[in-house]
């Protein structure tokens, strides 16, 4: 009844850690919830405003499909003084959260045949949105020891003919380490070599730490900005992950696709919504400097404390809100079922400890785990002290 690519693809699995969780909760169980990607801050209260003038406003009715003029002035605004980066409004759409942009860039891009190049570990979204447009995946993984960076000769190993696009995301998530500008330049080197496509994922953009710079790869020179689409938004940025504002710059050509992709599926963004995203843009951004400056010091509070942990190592992350510990040191213990894998670990941690995490296999490595810091140092404490305690009852 269902179709092929219906039943190839798989639920979020950090959606589906954090509905399990949050039922656990409803049931009157203390979970301590490290699953879901979501700043606990709440919107700012200009953003709501402007939303509110919208709505008092009559601002909800149908909109341009793309945007309204005055949000893509607003975000070419924000790509010229962030990013160094000039476009004008026909290379920009925006979207129903940066999901939906990177979904409309593979509606427009991929097809039967085509092989799109993921460096692992990736967001769960990736592959799958590869799958459901007729597309193949290629996974190249990442190590550790590299601080997850993809090596140009790794990319440069897995291209073919078929070779249509590859996908990066920095600051990353699930990871939380970011590319620096040499890293870029030789992957740029070897994209424009094969004239392939990037997809750069940049939504944890404002969050870096430890003077970590956050370098667009379309920023790198005309020929490569000629390739590159841009996907960003609001969700992290400005705690809006409930408003789903999210956007794309990129080739015209390819902006105007996915536009008539976007006219068949959603219409138009929610109206209210740009006028709110045209506020967190050109308003006051002191929000962004503090909740990044709190997620800061839960970053090393969290990382300081898994690497306390007996049997766990944590590189610390310089971007985003996430923390990956290596587990695999743990991987043969037992306390009543052995522990082999990442989604064991997961398991085992939320019913003996009720701590909510994802394992690493959901992100393409079974090696390690995807803790989020985008909750109260109150948490992270308690949390942090039941998986201690869990751990140690492993032998």
């Amino acid at each position: 009844m269902l179709s092929e690519r219906a039943k190839n693809i798989k639920p979020s699995p950090t959606l589906a850690m954090d509905a399990k969780a949050k039922a656990m909760k409803a049931s009157g169980v203390d979970v301590v919830n490290f699953g879901v990607g979501e700043p606990d801050f709440d919107t700012p209260e200009n953003i709501k405003e402007a939303a509110i003038k919208a709505i008092r406003d009559g601002f909800t009715k149908y909109t341009p499909v793309g945007g309204i003029d005055g949000l893509k002035d607003a975000i070419i605004e924000k790509f010229r003084k962030d990013n160094g980066l000039e476009y004008a409004r026909e290379e920009i759409i925006v979207s129903c959260g940066a999901k939906h942009s990177l979904y409309n860039i593979a509606q427009a891009l991929y097809g039967p045949g085509d092989e799109v190049i993921i460096p692992s570990p990736y967001w769960v979204s990736y592959p799958d949105q590869v799958i459901l447009n007729d597309a193949r995946p290629v996974i190249v993984k990442t190590y550790e020891s590299d601080v997850f960076m993809l090596k140009p000769e790794a990319l440069e190993a897995r291209i073919t003919k078929k070779t249509k696009a590859i996908i990066l995301n920095s600051p990353s998530n699930p990871t939380g380490l970011t590319y620096d500008r040499k890293a870029l330049e030789r992957i740029a080197e070897v994209v424009l070599r094969h004239k392939l496509y990037v997809i750069s994922d940049e939504i944890y953009e404002k969050l870096v730490y430890d003077g970590a710079e956050h370098v667009s790869i379309a920023s790198l020179g005309s020929e490569i900005k000629k390739r590159t689409l841009v996907v960003n938004g609001l969700s992290k940025s400005h705690a809006m992950t409930g408003w789903r504002m999210g956007f794309t710059a990129g080739p015209k050509e390819i902006i105007k696709a996915m536009t008539n992709i976007q006219s068949q599926s959603t219409s138009n963004p929610n109206s209210i919504a740009q006028k709110a995203a045209i506020e967190a843009l050109t308003g006051p951004q002191d929000f962004v400097q503090t909740m990044r400056s709190e997620f800061d010091r839960r970053r090393r509070f969290l990382v300081s404390e898994l690497n306390a942990i007996p049997d766990v190592s944590c590189i610390t992350p310089t971007g985003a809100f996430y923390a990956f510990p290596n587990i695999s040191g743990l991987f043969g213990k037992v306390n009543g079922k052995p522990v082999f894998s990442s989604s064991d670990l997961a398991l085992f941690l939320l019913e003996d400890a009720n701590v909510a995490l994802v394992p690493g296999d959901a992100f393409g490595d079974d090696n390690c785990i995807r803790l989020s810091y985008a909750t109260s140092m109150e948490n992270l404490k308690k949390g942090v002290e039941r998986i201690r305690n869990a751990v140690g009852k492993l032998k």
